[in-house]
């Protein structure tokens, strides 16, 4: 399927609506749910999103547009959330998020990106060269893989419970190692 900015936007848009309409109102039952060890619950996935928004997919878009590959991308420390958004509520951290997103969208139509734009490089620290397109095509697929991310772990919670309808429910199947 070949990109589309409109289409890669529709998603961008509905991500932060998304999680209000899953998320909000929620128990913390739910909402500190994880995998175990070193694995994000559902809240920390909403920090992790909203302090994304501020530290790279804007910031890297101008870069490559700005500077190309001459200006390496800054790393982006994935867990930051946890000290600069620390004592923040869910519903703190979903407003922040559709904040920060609504500003970004803002700016990426205010680009106003040709098809040639999105063909300019630039370089990411451990990738290397990297196109616009391409990081715009991560930041859909980032916010399906955190959305994809949230569900499972609460699904999973009921793992054990659901007696023998487990192997019916495929969202439970990377326990089996068959979707990791």
């Amino acid at each position: 399927m070949s990109f589309a900015i409109a289409q890669a936007r529709e998603i961008l848009q509905a991500t932060p609506g998304v999680l209000q309409a899953l998320l909000s109102g929620l128990s913390d039952a739910w909402l500190d749910a994880n995998e175990g060890p070193n694995t994000w619950s559902p809240r920390e996935v909403v920090a992790h999103l909203a302090d994304l928004e501020e530290q790279d997919w804007m910031v890297r878009a101008r870069i490559i547009l700005d500077q190309g590959e001459s200006l390496p991308f800054p790393p982006v420390n994935r867990e930051r959330f946890r000290h600069t958004l620390a004592g923040n509520t869910t519903a703190q951290l979903l407003d922040l998020f559709a904040q920060r997103r609504a500003q970004n969208l803002k700016t990426l139509d205010q680009l106003a990106l040709k098809p040639a734009d999105l063909n300019r490089k630039g370089k990411h620290p451990a990738l290397g060269p990297v196109t616009l397109q391409q990081l715009l095509a991560t930041w859909v697929v980032h916010d399906f893989t955190h959305l994809g991310q949230i569900v499972r772990v609460m699904a999973c919670r009921y793992a054990q419970t659901v007696g023998p309808w487990a192997d019916y429910l495929g969202i439970l199947s990377w326990r089996k190692g068959e979707n990791v």
